[in-house]
């Protein structure tokens, strides 16, 4: 892993923290995570969405990438 991509995901770890985070802002770190293939933890971020932002237009995507992602196991 490069320098900057583990930067990254030190960033994304610390604001998979934050629960206030715009609900778009952990979506595209969710994206990031799936391209990195670290599936478990971009799970997490989408159940993260879903529990925080539940009635948002990212949460309903959030769950269509749950369900895709649960689909491949």
């Amino acid at each position: 892993m490069t320098l900057y991509g583990f930067l990254f995901c030190m960033l994304a770890l610390l604001a998979a923290g934050c629960s206030s985070q715009d609900p778009s802002d952990l979506f595209a770190t969710a994206q990031f995570e799936e391209r990195q293939n670290n599936r478990e933890h971009a799970m997490q971020l989408y159940e993260q969405i879903i529990k925080d932002h539940p009635q948002s237009e990212v949460a309903q995507r959030a769950r269509q990438r749950l369900e895709e992602l649960h689909g491949r196991k």
